[in-house]
């Protein structure tokens, strides 16, 4: 993978918050960012809070797409049409993360920016590992 000549997106996923920054290519400053801990999610994640019994995980994979639209228009502003991610870093995070990070990507790249590296993991059985409910004919 070639970062030094195009935008990073970097992923990162915890049980409370998904979020989404893009660095630039000449440095390693953010560009554009995303998460749910913004206030369109706020009110998501209060119920959550507040449900019982507690799950261990508070967002889904309508959230992730939710939050991959966020990005995907915030990059088409800003004039980035394509990033590249990290295929290993993608393919050793747990399963039940890795039904989050599917639809985040779909609802990138249908916002119009590209995601490189993205076919190189279904080639490594990506979506046959649990995901294949959020998998589109367009990735």
């Amino acid at each position: 993978m070639s970062t030094t000549h195009s935008h990073l997106l970097r992923l990162v996923i915890s049980c409370r918050r998904i979020t989404a920054q893009v660095t630039g290519p000449a440095s390693s400053s953010i560009v554009a960012m995303a998460s749910s801990s913004e206030q369109e999610f706020f009110s998501q994640y209060r119920s959550n809070l507040t449900r019982f019994p507690r799950r261990q995980q508070f967002w889904d994979a309508k959230a992730a797409s939710r939050v991959g639209e966020k990005l995907g228009f915030r990059l088409k502003e800003i004039g980035v049409s394509g990033v590249e991610i990290d295929p290993i870093e993608e393919l050793s995070r747990p399963i039940h993360h890795r039904k989050l990070v599917v639809p985040f990507f779909d609802s990138v790249k249908r916002a119009g920016v590209a995601v490189g590296g993205a076919e190189k993991l279904e080639e490594r059985g990506f979506y046959g590992t649990g995901c294949n409910e959020a998998k589109t004919n367009d990735f």
